[in-house]
């Protein structure tokens, strides 16, 4: 039988990060948005949480939990606030994943218990300037200098999430390192850690939305790191990336549909509280027909992400169905982030209410981790168009 219930350890799960959201993360976030600062206060709660560590073994300093787990807490932050949510999911399913899944014992140990602890974060340098949904067309290179036994590197990365704070200790950067027999690039995933000489963190961006989030640009001028630091198989670097983004689309899933519900929250809130014409608006039908359909599309979404985590858990084939997730969730967030800020009115306007901020974060789920235009080409392919 299937069965979309959470289990009382999940279910305990989301009502501890439920709670968290709403008793320490919406009290500060407006004042961080607005001046575009980075909450350490609140990652360093998060860390003592485990949430850093949701899905990574004990041995490793995690929690013992799964992929779903982490998704659970995802969805329940983006409801109060999107910038600690991906804050969260780009550390752990982008930043620490990949060490988890393709690292040696030697990098396991180095890295993960501080990464899984929240001490510090990790980012994943995928996107350049001149290249984002073609990952293929990367242009940073790295050469092997035998004589030193070093990588030397040289190249840019755009849009990194958690590639600046003060707690951030490494970026996993993908490269050119050579030429395949059929002409192609070689690619390969190599580790460079902060304040390496030559890795520059340029200011961060002046965003739509994501305001508390930490992004910039990074750049690689002769950076030397050791031949140890290479992630996995040279050569295997696009295939450990695609790997780390069909799951990370689940997770961008998750995130979208706490937004999406969200807004539901905001507006049934809202639509109790004020009043048109001698009675609350949510007595009338046009304003319970926006909500209803704004329920529907995040309960669908959700279903959607549900489905794809539970194929990913089982070793099933769950790419297309990731896609399928990460499409229709980040489509539910940015219809009801349009309808919620109809709900409110002039209130919806402004920066400082939770649903302006919800409108001026929803659009780049649309973007990040693959355009909605990519994921329309993968669930294409997966049915042998």
């Amino acid at each position: 039988m299937v069965d979309f219930q959470l289990d009382e350890e999940q279910e305990a799960l989301r009502v501890t990060v439920r709670d968290f959201a709403r008793e320490q993360v919406a009290p500060v976030i407006a004042e961080h948005y607005e001046h575009k600062t980075f909450p350490y206060e609140v990652i360093r709660q998060m860390g003592k949480m485990g949430l850093f560590g949701l899905p990574f073994p004990e041995e490793s300093g995690g929690m013992g939990g799964d992929y779903f787990a982490l998704c659970i807490a995802l969805e329940e932050l983006a409801r109060v606030d999107s910038s600690v949510a991906v804050t969260l999911e780009a550390a752990v399913s982008l930043g620490a994943m990949p060490i988890h899944r393709f690292g040696t014992p030697e990098q396991k140990e180095q890295w993960l218990p501080r990464l899984c602890s929240g001490e510090a974060l990790a980012a994943f340098g995928l996107t350049e300037p001149g290249t984002g949904s073609d990952a293929a067309g990367t242009q940073t290179r790295a050469v092997f200098d035998e004589a030193t036994d070093e990588w030397v590197i040289n190249g840019s990365k755009a849009f990194i999430t958690n590639s600046g704070t003060d707690i951030t200790c490494l970026v996993t950067v993908m490269a050119v390192t050579g030429t395949n027999p059929d002409g192609s690039k070689e690619l390969s995933t190599i580790i460079v850690p902060s304040g390496t000489p030559g890795f520059t963190v340029a200011p961060g961006y002046s965003k739509v939305g994501w305001c508390a989030s930490d992004t910039h640009e990074l750049s690689f001028d002769d950076v030397r790191v050791p031949a140890a630091n290479l992630l996995g198989e040279r050569g295997r670097g696009f295939a450990q990336f695609l790997r780390i983004l069909d799951e990370g689309r689940i997770a961008i899933a998750a995130l979208s549909v706490g937004l999406a519900q969200g807004c539901v929250d905001e507006s049934v809130r809202y639509a109790q509280q004020r009043e048109a014409f001698g009675r609350p608006i949510g007595n009338y039908q046009a304003i319970q027909f926006m909500i209803a359909d704004m329920e529907m599309r995040a309960h669908i979404a959700r279903v959607g992400y549900y489905d794809a985590a539970a194929r990913m858990l089982a070793g099933q084939d769950f790419k297309r169905y990731a896609a399928i997730a990460k499409l229709n969730a980040s489509n539910a967030a940015m219809e009801n982030s349009r309808w919620a800020t109809q709900v409110h009115g002039g209130y919806g306007f402004m920066n400082e209410s939770a649903v302006g901020r919800f409108y001026r974060d929803a659009k780049i789920l649309e973007v990040g981790e693959g355009t909605s235009e990519v994921q329309r080409m993968l669930i294409a392919r997966g049915l042998g168009l």
